[in-house]
């Protein structure tokens, strides 16, 4: 399908896919820690029909430098060009922190329908990086909404990794801070029942950054709960970087242990991309939990 890219760069840096035979269904697509516009995922959801949006969301001109105290209105903005755009349904395609910004977002605005969480967590964490002051501590909040800091959980920074020398796994750290601040979960989980979208999760158990595959059973147990529906799609053998059909493996890190391999990687992602098409275009309909 023939798709047209527009280069944004206001409120936020950015680039907008317009499919030329779209379906009405529009997504926000935002990426994880490395603060890039995921170009590569726009474009092959706008290949699918969807009018998708790639913004950075922090690190750009008037952000944060880090991932710190970010204004969940940020993505309520995209939302508003989406609509703007002709979309008449929005949804919202996140991974890794860009999942807990889409879970968060949705939370708090009902005009978001669809949500695809790959890789989630099912809590609001800990700043990473500096505010817009360039101080990284005390700990802070990742996300704002209306002015005032969501509830978090702190990082304890006694944790050192296994590993020696190489990529790291990062996963024991989120353990033992949830096990450090266990009095404080409950203020700073995700309560994702408050969300009017229709929910998918996709996670892997191997997964070496956080542990997503229990986060996402910790959120899909809350909508259960609520009597929401919601979809888990998940591998026990995939990691933290599922590799959806036409976008290959994800290349090599060297700071980074993700888990998972190349092969079940792009088995969960070929699992999860026929229903997370479903739910972003409005054909996906979840049965009641």
């Amino acid at each position: 399908m023939i798709v047209v890219e527009h280069e944004l760069t206001a409120p936020w840096q950015g680039v907008l896919m317009e499919p030329a035979a779209g379906s009405g269904a529009g997504v926000v697509v935002l990426a994880g820690s490395s603060g890039r516009v995921d170009r590569r995922r726009a474009r092959l959801l706008a290949e699918q029909g969807l009018l998708a949006l790639a913004v950075r969301w922090f690190g750009g001109p008037g952000q944060p430098a880090g991932i710190c105290e970010v204004p969940l209105e940020t993505f309520v903005a995209a939302v508003d060009l989406l609509e703007s755009r002709g979309a008449e349904r929005v949804g919202m395609f996140g991974w890794s922190k860009g999942a807990e910004a889409a879970l968060l977002t949705a939370v708090h605005e009902p005009r978001v329908r669809a949500l695809v969480a790959v890789s989630p967590t099912s809590l609001v964490w800990c700043n990473l990086g500096p505010g817009l002051d360039g101080r990284e501590r005390p700990y802070r909040s990742c996300w704002t909404w209306q002015g005032r800091p969501l509830p978090f959980v702190p990082m304890n920074e006694s944790w050192q990794p296994a590993e020696q020398d190489g990529p790291v796994a990062v996963r024991g750290s989120y353990e033992l801070s949830e096990r450090t601040f266990a009095r404080q979960l409950d203020a700073a989980a995700i309560p994702v029942e408050k969300a009017s979208a229709e929910v998918l999760l996709v996670a892997g158990g191997d997964d070496e950054m956080w542990p997503s595959l229990r986060y996402a059973e910790q959120l899909a147990a809350r909508r259960r709960a609520a009597g929401l529906p919601v979809h888990l799609v998940a591998r026990e053998d995939a990691g933290h970087r599922p590799s959806f059909p036409g976008e290959g493996p994800a290349a090599p890190s060297e700071a980074f242990r993700y888990g998972g391999t190349d092969r079940s990687d792009a088995l969960l992602g070929e699992a999860a991309w026929a229903p997370a098409l479903g739910l972003l275009h409005g054909g996906l309909r979840l049965p009641p939990a």
